[in-house]
């Protein structure tokens, strides 16, 4: 009887690089939290700033929920900013300027951003543009339609047109209550369990990560590639005006180029999901927990009273050991 071969045992390093990999971002929240809390010990670990935290992270996450069905493609959509401050302006407006009910409203704003999406899925797949091209593009349309929607200005309750036509609309008690927490909150969390379901648990997102991961061999296996392109397209157009919504209700007004500042964190949260977990690919857990980082980053320093000029510097350096922790691989 042969003897069996002895099994090499796996060096302690190997499995603490993997550990790493697996975990590197959720440990860089915890030693922000431990950090911050010790430098802040009756301000930080409250339940009323961790309110604020979940709160402030809820416009990213769901933007960037948008911007990671979008990848799952092996696609990239730059547009969502704008097309948030295109939702701001366009629900305000169906308000104060239309005196639209609640949910009229809402269903406005989400049809013009899926009509955007069709144009971006059009453009990327059937014209065979490069997603990237297509979307900046598309970025900065947005942000034109947007100002010249609003004649350069932003739009309030009870603030009259540029041309100095009155307005009588008001935005409802209803529509004001989203914006709030723990309303917004929850909105967050259904829509990352949603698209979490979504991507794992139905054959239509594994067909988005089939796509993504090889799209002619999904091609061969008679997967219609293009309408899983367009579905992705789509969905990061309605989520992105749906943050776009939640802003609105958040600040109670549409300001010029309000989404703008999203986009980024956004993009950040996407990619630092990519390997939470070990998963190795966009999704809507992982991305959450980029936005926790980048929420709980922001919040301490803002409490630390570090100025705004530095705290770019700060954010950047943080999410830059973050993601080198996550990606770190043995050579």
């Amino acid at each position: 009887m042969q003897a069996s071969t002895p099994t090499k045992a796996i060096p302690f390093t190997t499995h603490l690089i993997n550990f790493i990999t697996k975990w590197g971002s959720v440990l860089t929240i915890f030693v922000l939290i431990i950090f911050f809390t010790i430098s802040m010990p009756n301000s930080f670990l409250t339940t009323s700033n961790l309110t604020t935290i979940l709160r402030s992270i809820s416009i990213v996450t769901v933007i960037a929920i948008g911007v990671t069905v979008s990848l799952t493609i092996n696609g990239f959509d730059l547009s969502v900013g704008s097309m948030a401050t295109f939702a701001d302006t366009l629900v305000i407006s169906m308000f104060v300027w239309h005196m639209l009910p609640t949910v009229p409203a809402i269903l406005v704003t989400i049809a013009v951003a899926l009509i955007v999406g069709l144009v971006n899925a059009f453009l990327v797949v059937k014209i065979k543009i490069p997603d990237l091209l297509v979307t900046l593009s598309m970025l900065f349309i947005l942000e034109g339609v947007a100002m010249t929607y609003a004649g350069g200005g932003s739009i309030s309750q009870g603030m009259p047109r540029l041309d100095g036509t009155p307005t009588f609309g008001t935005l409802p008690s209803s529509f004001r209550l989203i914006g709030q927490a723990p309303y917004i909150i929850i909105i967050m969390l259904v829509v990352v369990a949603a698209v979490h379901i979504f991507l794992n648990y139905t054959k239509y997102g594994r067909y988005l990560y089939v796509v993504g991961g090889n799209m002619e061999a999904a091609r061969l296996s008679g997967i219609p590639i293009d309408r899983y392109r367009t579905l992705a397209y789509l969905i990061s157009a309605s989520l992105a005006a749906l943050g776009g919504i939640l802003l609105a209700s958040r600040i109670g007004s549409a300001q010029i180029n309000a989404g703008a500042g999203y986009l980024m964190p956004a993009v950040a949260a996407a990619f630092i999901g990519f390997s939470v977990a070990g998963a190795g690919r966009p999704n809507a857990i992982g991305t959450f927990a980029g936005a926790v980082l980048v929420g709980v980053l922001e919040n301490g320093l803002v409490m630390m009273s570090i100025p705004y000029y530095s705290m770019n510097i700060v954010k950047g350096a943080v999410l830059a050991i973050a993601l080198a922790f996550t990606y770190v691989r043995k050579k």
